[in-house]
């Protein structure tokens, strides 16, 4: 079966900012901004996208494109290794996880978009939400939502996601900084952006570990690289595309449209809802939605908020359903309808677990998939360096400016060492907060390190075991 490419480089990096910007910058990064100190989590989100997001980036496109497969398929086919490949189905489980409850949320939002039409739910939001949430309704809007994601991912790479996110995207920006100026404008967008955007270094050093953990499990949720989707995209890229370039464009994007949604919500927070940390996942559809309550015109603001989020919610459903479409498509020889269909099948089970049950979706959203996304990161990063090696190198100049061909050599023992090790850290940092253990950090250092040791050990046995790294994989 001859393998989809993206028509153009546009499409590419469109598909790919609009995978990161989803539901990560729209839905769950004012949650959580507003759950971890507002600016302080900022600082620190600001920081781990840049300094560890974009090689981690880097590194997945370096897989998938020297695969030209999916993650299980890429590593299958680049090492051969049971473990390596274990990792990529690790991938995989995750996307179907995240399309578990993620679709839930498309349809909070597919319902709210529709109901801003009557102001349905104007009068008590919060009241509405926790009515609305859960249930066989719920379950209705989250088949609906799936049944479009699975009618765009089947109709192929260039027909299906590339057409739509080159029309969603630049939609979603306009009508972005259409509400950004909007909301600027009301009673109390100052005392917003001071929470959002004001230093608050005392709430910072009284809470780094778990701020830090927080900030790297959203990172890596929004540049959708710990979950295999970066690794699939990149799978159908050309080799004269600068992947230093791409992936320094997509994580600036990204940043870019987490903090204008910021300069959205929180100012509408402060003005019309009881405050920032009100809601949890739902205050997108408490603290927002009360706003629209109060205001002249909300059922079409109201509506054309909602329309920008649930773009975005589409853009993130459409790439994590792509990394299992590629997945039955490369490694079965599925037809894409085929796979799609049984998937739509799959995850209407595992999400309806979702829709009907509060604290297996809290589960989900807020603690299990970051873990997996830092674990498979890690992953990611320590296989590049350590087992794909000279032939990272070779993966990472192909197509590469003057500018970034100096940088090789320090981002290659960069994710080999440090950048694996601080999400290392931060891993053993969430697990320990979650399940109540106090640990200082010499102790979480030292887990790290013994787990850096056995990973380096695992791929050092891999190269030595297969040889060389072989020349790229194409059909």
């Amino acid at each position: 079966m001859v393998r989809e490419s993206w028509a153009s480089r546009a499409g590419f990096i469109l598909a790919a900012v609009g995978s990161a910007i989803g539901l990560g910058n729209l839905w769950r990064f004012p949650w959580m901004t507003a759950e971890n100190g507002g600016s302080a989590f900022l600082l620190l989100y600001l920081l781990t996208v840049l300094v560890v997001g974009v090689p981690g980036l880097l590194a997945a496109f370096v897989i998938g494109r020297r695969s030209n497969r999916n993650p299980v398929g890429a590593f299958k086919s680049l090492s051969g290794s049971r473990f390596w490949t274990a990792l990529g189905g690790l991938c995989v489980v995750t996307s179907i996880m995240l399309l578990s409850f993620y679709s839930v949320v498309g349809g909070w939002i597919l319902r709210y978009f529709l109901e801003s039409a009557t102001g349905a739910y104007f009068a008590a939001p919060e009241t509405h939400f926790a009515t609305i949430s859960y249930g066989v309704e719920a379950f209705g809007y989250q088949l609906a939502v799936l049944a479009a994601t699975s009618l765009i991912v089947g109709a192929g790479i260039r027909r299906g996601i590339e057409a739509t996110t080159k029309v969603m995207m630049p939609g979603i920006v306009v009508l972005l900084v259409g509400l950004a100026i909007w909301a600027a404008g009301q009673p109390d967008a100052a005392q917003g952006y001071e929470f959002y955007l004001g230093f608050d270094g005392a709430y910072l050093a009284e809470n780094f570990l778990s701020v830090l953990g927080s900030a790297a499990g959203q990172a890596l949720f929004t540049l959708s690289i710990g979950g295999g989707t970066m690794i699939t995209y990149a799978s159908y890229v050309d080799d004269d595309r600068s992947l230093p370039l791409d992936a320094s464009v997509i994580a600036v994007f990204n940043l870019g449209i987490g903090v204008l949604a910021g300069l959205v919500v929180f100012p509408l927070l402060f003005s019309f809802a009881p405050g920032p940390t009100e809601g949890g996942p739902g205050a997108l559809f408490v603290g927002i939605a009360s706003a629209f309550a109060n205001l002249p015109g909300g059922r079409l603001l109201g509506a054309v908020f909602f329309l920008v989020v649930f773009l975005a919610a589409l853009t993130s459903l459409i790439s994590i359903l792509e990394i299992p479409v590629s997945f039955l498509v490369d490694e079965f020889d599925l037809e894409r309808s085929t796979a799609t269909r049984g998937l739509f099948a799959l995850v209407a089970v595992t999400g309806g677990v979702n829709a009907f049950s509060p604290a297996v979706f809290t589960l989900f959203a807020d603690h299990l998939v970051d873990l997996l996304l830092v674990l498979g990161l890690t992953g990611f990063m320590v296989y590049t360096a350590w087992v794909l090696g000279p032939a990272a190198i070779e993966e990472y100049l192909e197509g590469s400016g003057a500018i970034s061909r100096p940088l090789v050599i320090p981002w290659r023992y960069a994710i080999g060492t440090v950048f694996p090790a601080f999400l290392l850290f931060t891993f053993y940092a969430d697990v320990t907060a979650l399940v109540g253990l106090s640990v200082g950090r010499g102790l979480l250092s030292v887990g790290t390190l013994l787990t850096m040791v056995v990973l380096v050990s695992i791929a050092r046995r891999t190269v030595s075991e297969t040889g060389p790294q072989p020349g790229k994989s194409r059909d």
